[in-house]
């Protein structure tokens, strides 16, 4: 052994050689990992998890998600509660068959008022905007060159009827010489000649004294037409010409006043039977928006022909326009009366609905249960329309809600939302009308959201 200090191995002892031989080789094993026994029930939690998670989202969600229409129609479908809706009675009212077209307020009359003749314009008569009647004084042309003019006419004329006068005393003496054969003939056929020629001279100095106190008459500008006065077109001191484009001023009548209206050929039977028949069409004239009436009138007359590029023709109505609700070449809605049906089932427009049967609107029959019913509809006048087929009068519609409906649902109608014939049904006034409401959450009334939801007479 040296003095090195070795090491020792495990069974190895103190003092004793170590062993040489070769050691057996251990067999080398994979160790194995412990088996987790909960594993399963984990997985059962996680599932049971998500379920729940997924039933609450479609449970309380999902129908927040979805429009507001389709929950409350699958909950009136499957046995929820009963929908509140607005409901109307069919009743019976007469129809008015109106047609509409959009008008332009035509004056009867529209005058640019020009000089006749050439001068000084030395007074203007009138106020802008003013009203005015015909042969009221506008204008006034400096006269005094066209009364120089008549003056020098009715001398020439004075001259030419003394030469006249002097030619046939001539003619008167010659006359009495040729019956003597004291003068030659040829002589007295120059006189008579000589006094035709000055009785021509005297006619055209007669003429020309009448064209010299026309002139004068025509300084003197008036009015032409009863009307309102434009802006003036020129001002007192200008010289002013026939030839001036402008003229002085425009006048525009007012009363009465015409609309003019196109409407297509085929309404063209339908306005003669009734013209024809005697009848007089009303009219009346809304305001562009189509909301406020402006003036009531009557078709005057339409025209003799139909225009090949429209397909339309034109008419005119006569309004009074006493009050000058209507201005020239204002756009106006004009709508024509043609014919008035008597006594008709109607139905409000805000119960028609349109979809995969057609037209049709929800009955609400005597179990709260509502059906869809085809109808088949007319004449619509505003806020009705005429039933042709399909209902009957006494029977109720829905005209608020109809969105949350579907064939076979319950509803309600709360009292506020309720019309009943004598309340809102045709011939009531818009007061009553104007009762319909429709709730906009269950249970709540609210005021109907369409337009037209109530009857009108």
């Amino acid at each position: 052994m040296d003095g090195t200090r070795g090491e020792i191995t495990p069974g190895e002892r103190v003092g004793e050689p170590p062993d040489t031989s070769v050691p057996p080789k251990t067999p080398q094993t994979t160790p194995v990992p412990p088996q987790k026994s909960g594993g399963w029930i984990s997985w059962v939690v996680t599932l049971i998890i998500l379920g729940g998670i997924g039933y609450a989202s479609y449970r309380y969600i999902w129908p927040l998600l979805e429009p507001a229409s389709k929950t409350a129609a699958g909950r009136a479908g499957n046995g929820g509660p009963p929908q509140p809706v607005g409901a109307a009675t069919i009743g019976r009212a007469d129809v008015h068959v109106v047609l509409n077209a959009l008008g332009t307020v035509t004056p009867l009359a529209t005058v640019t008022v020009k000089t006749q003749i050439n001068g000084q314009l030395s007074q203007v008569a009138f106020t802008e905007g003013q009203m005015v009647k015909k042969g009221d004084f506008l204008a006034q042309i400096d006269p005094r060159p066209y009364q120089v003019a008549l003056e020098t006419a009715q001398a020439a004329l004075a001259r030419d009827q003394a030469t006249l006068k002097g030619a046939q005393i001539d003619l008167a003496r010659y006359r009495k010489l040729v019956a003597q054969d004291s003068l030659a003939t040829q002589t007295l056929d120059d006189q008579t000649a000589t006094v035709a020629t000055d009785q021509g001279t005297v006619q055209s100095d007669m003429a020309a004294i009448d064209s010299a106190k026309l002139n004068l008459v025509y300084c003197h500008i008036v009015s032409p037409v009863d009307g309102r006065v434009g802006l003036r077109q020129v001002d007192a001191g200008n010289y002013v010409q026939t030839s001036d484009t402008n003229g002085i001023v425009v006048i525009t009548q007012l009363e009465p006043m015409s609309v003019l209206f196109s409407l297509p050929e085929d309404a063209i039977p339908q306005i003669q039977k009734q013209t024809k028949a005697g009848a007089k069409l009303s009219v009346a004239a809304y305001d562009r928006a189509d909301v406020t009436k402006l003036a009531d009138g009557q078709l005057q007359t339409i025209d003799n022909q139909v225009d090949t590029t429209t397909g339309t023709f034109k008419l005119r109505a006569i309004f009074q326009n006493t009050d000058d609700t209507l201005f020239p070449n204002q756009f106006v809605n004009a709508k024509l009366l043609v014919d008035t049906l008597k006594n008709v089932i109607v139905a409000p427009t805000a119960a028609i609905q349109n979809g995969a049967p057609g037209t049709f609107v929800y009955v609400i029959g005597a179990d709260s249960l509502v059906h869809v019913t085809p109808v088949k509809l007319g004449h619509q006048d505003g806020e009705v329309a005429e039933v042709v087929s399909g209902l009957k009068g006494g029977e109720r519609v829905v005209i608020d809600g109809a969105d949350r409906l579907k064939d076979g649902a319950k509803v309600s109608v709360p009292a506020a939302n309720a019309i009943t014939p004598g309340a809102a049904g045709p011939g009531s006034p818009p007061a009553h009308r104007k009762a319909a409401a429709s709730p906009s959450t269950p249970g709540t009334p609210a005021a109907p959201s369409t337009p037209g939801a109530a009857v009108k007479p």
